[in-house]
């Protein structure tokens, strides 16, 4: 069986709405209250109406052989407002049971806290079928729900001026902080006459041409720094000034400060300049433009010799060039005065350029062997030094044997001083063959030390030489003394020798 078609026509009275109901007034205060609010989020709020009410028409009549959303459109509705109106009025009392006191809800935005209640309200409104099937999560319910509320905005079944009445009401009893509102109130309509030219929620329509906006007053300066129709300088500059909404396309497209390659970009010039700068960049960096172009040609070429060919491609075309804009007409000009000029001496400057390379090779080459010699005299020195080592210890045992001979041959000649007394000068003489004894004594043992540093390798022989000559000449002197004893000792030594 086919639904019944929706009837959506408004009712012929909208008795079930009457702002005085919604506004009433306490008795003992004031007598008149201003009713501005925040006419951006009454709007918004405004917006969300109508597709609750389609949502709970639509749930409410699914599954139903008879029923149809415009046949419980009216019903519904007033069941709506009457639910919101007492779920906003009971707001605060519930923030502070269940939430624990009214800070708790106040960070909450008024067009959040109604919306809540439309959802609310629309889920009460289910019928059976519609909790038990799958019809919650079809998008043929999503379709409907969108036709049957832009059905009802085509036909005026709830219009705009109600729902801003409607909700000026809700979002007054929400808003307990006064964030949203004008909670002023006078005692006569005169006094609220005068307040309304001056609230900060006066409704203010946007001046610039084309944007139909509606706004508060103290919103005025928000909406002035977004709106899509302002006319603003241009961002990059420029003398024009275009509509914001337009800047990005008048950016990229004509804007004469818009940055764009050099025109000479293809034979090497890669500067970004405003497009309506060219000409004079192009004069500015001539000469460069050459320049490059003439290192397309010959790429070999040092900057040096490319200048002197500058130069002379401008003797030649009697400065004719810098009246040339063209990129390729300038190419094959250049190429042609180029070509008969002759070719480009070069040779000079590559010969120049090879004797470097090759001195360069050169004084490597040296700085390599030189260090490889010093490296080879290191090592000698160090084969040498480790072949004298063995001898030095030699030439040490060899002089301490020697040594140990002269001591045994001094103190014997020693033991047959001893009985005689011997004048001051002869013990002088005695004192000082001992006193260099000791010192010989005390090398051999500092020797010994230096033998086992090599660090004092050069030391120590040095050291050896002066020890063998000090030792020979003790030798001799311990012989002489010998000597000399044998022949002073008499068969018979007196007890006393006189003085």
């Amino acid at each position: 069986m086919m639904e019944a078609s929706p009837s959506t026509d408004p009712p012929a009275t909208d008795g079930e709405l009457v702002p005085e109901k919604l506004n009433d007034v306490k008795e003992g205060g004031p007598a008149v209250h201003c009713d501005l609010c925040d006419i951006e989020l009454v709007y918004k709020m405004v917006q969300a109406l109508l597709p609750g009410l389609a949502t709970a028409c639509v749930d409410n009549t699914i599954g139903g052989i008879f029923r149809s959303p415009g046949s419980v459109a009216a019903d519904i509705r007033k069941e709506m407002v009457e639910y919101l109106t007492q779920r906003s009025e009971n707001f605060v009392a519930e923030s502070v049971v269940l939430d624990g006191g009214p800070e708790a809800e106040a960070s909450d935005n008024p067009y959040d806290i109604i919306a809540n209640f439309v959802d609310d309200f629309a889920s009460s409104k289910r019928n059976f079928f519609s909790r038990v099937s799958g019809w919650l999560l079809s998008e043929r319910r999503e379709d409907r729900i969108d036709d049957f509320a832009q059905e009802m905005e085509i036909n005026g079944f709830w219009s705009i001026d109600k729902r801003e009445a409607i909700v000026q009401t809700l979002l007054k009893n929400v808003d307990f902080k006064n964030e949203f509102h004008c909670d002023m109130k006078f005692d006569s309509a005169d006094e609220l006459a005068l307040h309304l030219p001056t609230c900060s929620y006066r409704s203010m329509n946007c001046e610039n041409e084309g944007c139909d906006a509606r706004f508060s007053a103290n919103q005025t300066q928000k909406h002035d720094s977004v709106c899509p129709f302002k006319i603003i300088p241009c961002e990059q500059r420029c003398s024009d000034s275009i509509m914001r909404r337009e800047m990005d396309r008048h950016c990229i497209t004509v804007c004469p400060m818009k940055l764009v390659n050099c025109p000479f970009y293809s034979v090497g010039c890669k500067s970004a300049i405003p497009q309506c700068k060219i000409e004079e960049h192009r004069s500015a960096d001539f000469h460069s433009h050459i320049l490059y172009i003439l290192q397309g040609i010959h790429k070999e070429a040092s900057a040096e010799v490319l200048r002197e060919r500058l130069e002379q491609l401008e003797k030649a075309s009697s400065g004719k060039l810098s009246d040339i804009r063209g990129v390729r007409s300038l190419t094959l000009k250049v190429r042609d005065l180029d070509a008969q000029l002759g070719p480009l001496e070069v040779g000079a400057t590559n010969k120049i350029d090879e004797e470097a390379t090759k001195t360069a090779a050169k004084l490597e080459s040296l700085e390599v062997n030189d260090t490889n010699k010093d490296t080879e005299n290191v090592a000698e020195t160090e084969v040498t030094d480790s072949e004298a080592e063995p001898k030095l210890i030699e030439v040490t045992a060899t002089n301490n044997n020697s040594e140990e001979s002269s001591k045994t041959e001094i103190k014997e000649s020693e033991a047959k001083l001893q009985p005689l007394e011997v004048a001051p000068l002869n013990k002088d003489n005695e004192e000082a063959p001992k006193a260099e004894l000791k010192d010989a004594e005390a090398k051999p043992q500092s020797i010994e030390e230096a033998a086992t540093d090599k660090d004092g390798e050069a030391a120590m022989e040095f050291t050896v030489k002066d020890d063998e000559g000090k030792l020979r000449t003790l030798e001799v002197s311990a012989m002489d003394k010998t000597s000399e004893d044998g022949k002073e000792t008499p068969d018979h030594v007196p007890n006393k020798v006189d003085s």
